[in-house]
């Protein structure tokens, strides 16, 4: 069986998970991440290879999508902090790169209602689903929906 890699990638201010703000996004780092696999799938987690880059900046963001692109990556579980709700360049780019993409929040956005802004994606559209308000495990549960898109 071939190993499925994923993209685990994340932009401003996520370079902390687990130790940032942890009452609203978690106290879990990404480091558990394999762990949480194996727990959702069992021995098919020993097919999945995950990489993971972290950026503040959105054209290096934009640059590690079109690499995943290149590398023929089997999908992407993004984290696109507040970009997620401004940047239409990274919309443009999860539109034509092709690999599939799951959106993930940390946290529940469309709770925020404090934060009308946090509740809009401008790359929902482009993305194969939204995973958003259980904290870590959304990342590993977007890693799931990747597989069985992949598998189907």
């Amino acid at each position: 069986m071939k190993t499925r890699k994923y993209l685990i990638l994340n932009g401003p201010n996520l370079g902390h998970i687990g130790t940032r703000q942890p009452e609203i996004y978690g106290a879990k780092g990404l480091d558990s991440l394999p762990e949480l696999l194996k727990e959702l799938l069992g021995e098919a987690a020993g097919g999945i290879e995950l990489v993971f880059h972290q950026s503040n900046f959105e054209g290096n963001l934009i640059d590690r999508l079109e690499m995943a692109r290149r590398e023929e990556l089997d999908g992407v579980a993004f984290n696109a902090g507040a970009l997620t709700h401004t940047s239409l360049a990274l919309a443009d780019c999860l539109a034509w790169i092709g690999v599939p993409c799951v959106e993930v929040h940390l946290s529940n956005i469309f709770a925020r209602t404090d934060e009308p802004l946090r509740q809009q994606s401008l790359m929902g559209k482009a993305c194969i689903g939204v995973v958003a308000g259980f904290g870590i495990l959304g990342y590993a549960l977007a890693v799931l929906a990747l597989e069985r898109h992949v598998n189907r």
